[in-house]
């Protein structure tokens, strides 16, 4: 297969932080000091990088901070990795150590010599650490044969359509049932005002939830890899903007359409599959046969020019692909409008 140039590709691989004894203090006191200075107080003793990236962060708040604690942020060049021993052994930089803590990190995937480390979150959940580093490599961007085209939507989060065989898959099954489980839950306990019990279980909901994105993402990555194929994806810039109701919002919301679109870019482009957004504009009310408009009407879309009758985000996914094909070089095929 012919291949075209090398691009940067990213994503985060989490490390959970081992046995800490002396280490705890010192990395707890600068976790906490970096909290306060978000706070305001801008006397407390902090790593001066540390300081400098905690400003970055309230200028990109605009000094809009939420409650809780924020991830503290290290900058590449302050921190190091040894990833010759097992575990790999993190440092750390901390205020008035030189040389900062050394402390055993368990990687959920191995971090290997072509990857370079970039910018990482030291992170706190209850008397755990865990830290959450960048990593970029170069990758050969692969020229595709066959685009692999996704329609984001209610019903389904997720419907694809490949070049190679349009027979549509449908993803989303799993993820309504449990986010219907757990809505129906919640406002069972709103009702007891059982409020300490409705975290508990948001917390529960949220890792089925990334486990069902990691799942779909991944198989969709898959066949990608598979058919020689690039990704399509609508852009959803906007999709929350129009108010359809608060049945309608309730579900939108609930939908995870930006994590998963970011899965899968990810995952996509660490393999150097070619990921491409086209503008989504008209693509479910405009029939992929004939460009006509038609009528959506549930899960149903009907073309009034060509009498032509599909699922709706069928329909949706084909125009997306049809766009798609107009917008990249495939290799094997000119270059066509859709």
């Amino acid at each position: 297969m012919s291949s075209s140039e090398y691009v940067i590709a990213r994503k985060t691989i989490k490390a959970k932080i081992l046995k800490l004894n002396r280490e705890e203090e010192l990395l707890r006191c600068e976790y906490e000091n970096f909290q306060r200075y978000l706070r305001g107080e801008k006397t407390v003793p902090l790593y001066a990088a540390t300081k400098q990236q905690a400003d970055r962060l309230l200028k990109k708040l605009n000094g809009k901070l939420k409650k809780g604690e924020y991830p503290q942020i290290l900058r590449n060049d302050t921190y190091r990795i040894e990833i010759e021993q097992s575990p790999y052994i993190l440092k750390i930089p901390i205020y008035g150590i030189w040389g900062g803590v050394s402390v055993p990190i368990k990687t959920h995937e191995p971090i290997t010599s072509d990857m370079r480390c970039k910018e990482a979150k030291v992170i706190r959940k209850g008397n755990e650490w865990f830290v959450h580093i960048c990593v970029e490599k170069e990758v050969r961007e692969r020229i595709p044969r066959n685009v692999l085209a996704i329609d984001m939507g209610i019903r389904w989060i997720a419907t694809t359509v490949n070049s190679s065989n349009p027979i549509p898959k449908f993803y989303g099954k799993e993820l309504r049932r449990v986010k219907g489980h757990f809505f129906y839950l919640r406002r069972n306990l709103a009702l007891k005002k059982a409020y300490g019990a409705i975290k508990k279980i948001g917390d529960k909901e949220q890792r089925m939830v990334n486990d069902i994105l990691h799942k779909i993402s991944r198989e969709i990555v898959d066949e990608a890899l598979e058919t020689d194929a690039m990704i399509a994806m609508g852009n959803l810039k906007g999709i929350r903007e129009n108010d359809k109701g608060k049945r309608f919002n309730r579900k939108l919301n609930g939908f995870s359409y930006y994590k998963l679109g970011k899965l899968i870019e990810y995952k996509a482009r660490w393999l150097g599959i070619k990921v491409v957004k086209v503008n989504e504009r008209n693509t479910s009310k405009l029939c992929h046969r004939c460009g006509n408009r038609g009528v959506r009407k549930g899960s149903l879309f009907q073309c009034q020019h060509c009498n032509y009758a599909c699922n709706a985000d069928y329909n949706g996914a084909m125009n997306i692909m049809k766009r798609a094909m107009g917008y990249t070089r495939m290799a094997g095929a000119a270059l066509t409008q859709p």
